[in-house]
């Protein structure tokens, strides 16, 4: 009789044990699998858009992706250096966000580039792909696979800017017609600045002019503001 009750005890606590480490294990959601590329990750965005809970599946960051990012982190591009740390940033950022669920993925150290793993295993797993490269937007198109574009969703819900108002940026470099120097905004987005060829290394603060904006990503041409 002692021998049973002994059992019996063992048996509700082995079970216990393995209910209470059950609920401590990850949980696989059963959701589809977004595969983050290289640019969406450089783009602050990112962050943004996981905190709002509008992404419906987990975030798949492959390791080639993060190999590729440390490669231009640790390379010669003053700017590409910059940005691909603010990536590296963000892929810690996504793992603390409680909106959704991130995954670092081992996908090997093959020779095939990161878009061709990225495509990849989107296809295999019919997953979607959220990047803001449009090339790659456009083989994942041809291919039938899925894309999330972040600019895309800021077309959808971007508010309208106007014309006049001012912002203070660093000209990074030279532009494609003469005269015109480029900087960024926080987002990545580019400014074409009339008159700033040469003050390349400088900040300025410039007057917006005009606004382009496509699915390959929003352009702001601008003029140097009149000092008062």
């Amino acid at each position: 009789m002692e021998l049973f009750i002994l059992l019996f005890v063992l048996a509700i606590f082995i079970e216990t044990t393995y209910l209470v480490s059950k609920n401590r294990l990850p949980r696989r959601t059963g959701m589809r699998r977004i595969y983050v590329d290289t640019s969406a990750l450089i783009d602050g965005r990112i962050i943004n858009v996981a905190e709002t809970g509008f992404l419906d599946g987990d975030l798949i960051i492959l390791k080639s992706v993060l190999r590729e990012l440390q490669l231009l982190a640790d390379g010669k591009d003053g700017e590409k250096r910059a940005r691909a740390r603010a990536g590296l940033n963000n892929v810690s950022e996504l793992e603390r966000v409680v909106n959704v669920n991130t995954e670092i993925f081992d996908d090997g150290e093959g020779n095939k580039k990161v878009d061709e793993e990225l495509l990849k295993f989107a296809k295999e797993n019919k997953g979607a792909i959220l990047t803001i490269d449009y090339n790659l937007i456009k083989v994942a198109e041809a291919e039938r696979i899925e894309t999330l574009n972040i600019n895309d969703l800021a077309l959808a819900v971007r508010t309208e800017f106007l014309p006049g108002e001012k912002i203070e940026i660093k000209i990074t470099e030279k532009g494609s017609n003469r005269g015109q120097g480029v900087g960024h905004l926080s987002d990545g987005t580019m400014v074409v600045v009339d008159r700033a060829a040469n003050k390349i290394g400088k900040n300025l603060t410039v007057e917006f002019v005009r606004f382009h904006e496509t699915s390959a990503g929003k352009m702001i041409f601008a003029k140097i503001a009149r000092k008062r």
